[in-house]
């Protein structure tokens, strides 16, 4: 799985999350935290097999809409900049089937197709997703505090100020809530679903509201809930003719192994817990194989994930998950055909592209070498993001082309948010590059927007 592993960097990796994505420091005036976004290939099928047909439902392309799961146990969700996503895995851990995290999808997607981000300022549209995750945490802060009024500074990564960064995102007003409430049934109504999922999240959130009392979690204070919209979801599902219909049962198992998985990874100590020895489901060997290379049981874990193989020849994810073990134990050699095989099973997935060419560029000979840039060409332009940049950039390094070299690197620092950086190798790459080509020009493009001043 492209989970954990972690990089000080927007998206390459290294231990704690696999093609995780960008590890970075979050700080507010109330704490300083973790934030990593995590890239999975399993979990990204999951979330799109929900939400796929609600999105087509409500007018939008699919792959027009950024989806991004964020490493944080919080039961958070909100969308933001546009058309991105955001999912928190304390959301997907806690949430106890499929229909309710698509009922949450089907409410963020509500939000999205009835412009209640239309207004937000083109500096949060076009904010890296750090600088997004950045705002969240301190505007979460704020509204969390007495003084939040008062706080109007700029952010540490120079984006808005934080009050900016708190109405932005969080001034989800009750009418925006039922307004999305309202989108949410009709678009579950459009693909034939039930919205008993929806109904039952937002009742636990109503629920935890009035336990919780003065201090409600993250969700509730982007998301305020009231009697009146758990009352209309209710008398929804009374009176929807879907309301019976189930949610399909890979849908179901989806967001079992979802669960397994993250569990496996977050906090194997619980998953063992969880998933004690005597559950021989595949969702509970799924977990206790990554909970045991997690904790050190490399041996424990490769026998599990090894059995379930010989169970399911033809799920590219635990081949995929059998190569991250041996790749993070330094078997380098041993991850590249359980990593081929992913990719063959699989083979339209950029990430596991990616996952694989990172294998291979570890000290690459030239067939190597050949095969990693030949891989990482055929990623889609969608998914190439900091880790593709970063290994695209050592590809062209090897083979002595400056120019890519510098656009490579050009479109890493871009991507992470890193202005001066891409503005420097930009200019490095028109300077190496040949006038008037398609990369010469998109060098221009980066050195422009790089240039380009920030919207206050």
């Amino acid at each position: 799985m492209i989970l954990f592993r972690r990089v000080v960097a927007v998206l390459a990796l290294s231990a704690l999350m696999m093609p995780t994505v960008a590890l970075w420091q979050a700080a507010s005036a109330q704490s300083r935290e973790k934030i990593s976004l995590i890239r999975d290939a399993e979990i990204e099928n999951a979330i799109r097999a929900y939400a796929r047909p609600l999105f087509e439902a409500a007018g939008l392309e699919n792959d027009a809409v950024n989806v991004h799961i964020v490493n944080d146990p919080s039961l958070n969700a909100f969308v933001a900049g546009g058309q991105r996503l955001f999912l928190f895995t304390g959301l997907l851990m806690k949430a106890t089937s499929a229909g309710q995290v698509r009922g949450v999808i089907a409410h963020e997607t509500g939000h999205i197709a009835g412009g209640h981000l239309a207004r937000l300022q083109e500096q949060l549209e076009s904010a890296s997703i750090e600088n997004i995750l950045e705002m969240l945490l301190s505007a979460a802060a704020i509204a969390g505090s007495a003084m939040g009024g008062a706080q109007t500074g700029t952010n540490r990564t120079g984006g808005p100020p934080v009050g900016i960064a708190q109405r932005n995102l969080f001034t989800y007003t009750r009418t925006q809530e039922q307004a999305a409430d309202q989108a949410a049934v009709m678009l579950l109504d459009r693909i034939g679903q039930s919205s008993q999922g929806l109904h039952d999240f937002t009742a636990m959130l109503l629920q935890q509201e009035l336990v919780a009392g003065l201090r409600p979690d993250v969700y509730l204070r982007t998301h305020p809930l009231t009697q009146e919209r758990v009352a209309f979801l209710r008398q929804h599902v009374e009176t929807s003719r879907f309301s019976n219909v189930p949610v399909p049962p890979q849908l179901e198992i989806m967001h079992e192994r979802v669960v397994a998985k993250l569990y496996g990874f977050i906090d194997p100590a619980q998953a063992l817990r969880k998933y004690p020895a005597g559950d021989n489901s595949v969702g509970a060997r799924y977990a206790r194989s990554i909970a045991f290379y997690r904790s050190g049981n490399l041996p424990e874990g490769i026998g599990l994930i090894d059995g379930l193989i010989r169970q399911m020849p033809n799920d590219p994810y635990f081949h995929e998950l059998r190569a991250q073990m041996l790749f993070e134990n330094q078997r380098i050699g041993e991850s590249i055909p359980s990593y081929e095989r992913a990719v063959a099973l699989l083979p339209q997935n950029g990430l596991l592209k990616i996952e694989l060419a990172q294998a291979l560029l570890q000290n690459p000979n030239q067939q190597q070498l050949v095969r990693a840039q030949k891989l990482l060409e055929t990623v889609d332009q969608r998914e190439r993001d900091s880790a593709y940049w970063r290994q695209m950039s050592m590809i062209y390094d090897q083979t002595g082309n400056l120019g890519m070299r510098a656009l490579a690197l050009a479109e890493l620092a871009y991507a992470r948010g890193d202005r001066v950086d891409a503005g420097r190798h930009a200019t490095a790459a028109e300077q190496n590059l040949k006038f008037g080509t398609p990369a010469y020009q998109r060098a221009q493009d980066i050195k422009f927007l790089a240039q380009r001043p920030k919207r206050n």
